[in-house]
């Protein structure tokens, strides 16, 4: 994903003895596990899309407001929904990575400053007016991460492929 996407490590013991029984059971095939996992991630991103904050549950930034005039729809980071509907997982054994191939994905995610490349200013319309100027920064709007709820359906997720997968005595 060139874009943007996110990595962790789960770190919570009982949720890594529970993995590593899986991969035991699975013969090292947890490629299950990690598709179920990255279904639920997407999931909740696309909800961040909806609730307009960041994995914390903090308010993205507002829209300058002359910028969200010219806006069709009234949602940060929701312009067309490119950016919305192209967040995928790729699962393997032992990862699953959640992002977005979006080139502009970094830029609302990490938060960037625009400069011109080969003119001596920007120029773009807003609010019906041209405007001019020398940089234009955007905020960092995360809509990437693992927030608490996350780390609680992950945890989840994995308890309930050890009740499928791992045999009881």
């Amino acid at each position: 994903m060139s874009g943007v996407s996110l990595s962790f490590t789960v770190t919570d013991a009982p949720v890594r003895r529970a993995f590593e029984q899986l991969e035991r059971a699975m013969g090292g095939n947890t490629r299950p596990l990690m598709s179920a996992i990255g279904v639920e991630l997407v999931g909740s991103t696309h909800m961040r899309f909806v609730t307009q904050t960041d994995p914390e549950g903090q308010a993205w930034q507002a829209l300058n407001t002359t910028y969200a005039q010219d806006k069709h729809n009234s949602r940060i980071l929701t312009e067309s929904g490119r950016l919305r509907d192209s967040i995928n997982a790729r699962a393997s054994n032992d990862e699953v990575r959640v992002g977005s191939n979006v080139v502009y994905a970094a830029a609302h995610q990490l938060g960037a400053t625009i400069t011109p490349k080969n003119a001596s200013h920007l120029f773009f319309r807003m609010g019906g007016r041209l405007i001019q100027a020398d940089s234009v920064t955007l905020p960092a709007r995360p809509f990437l991460g693992i927030s608490n709820d996350d780390e609680t359906a992950i945890s989840e997720i994995v308890f309930s492929f050890v009740d499928r997968y791992v045999t009881r005595p």
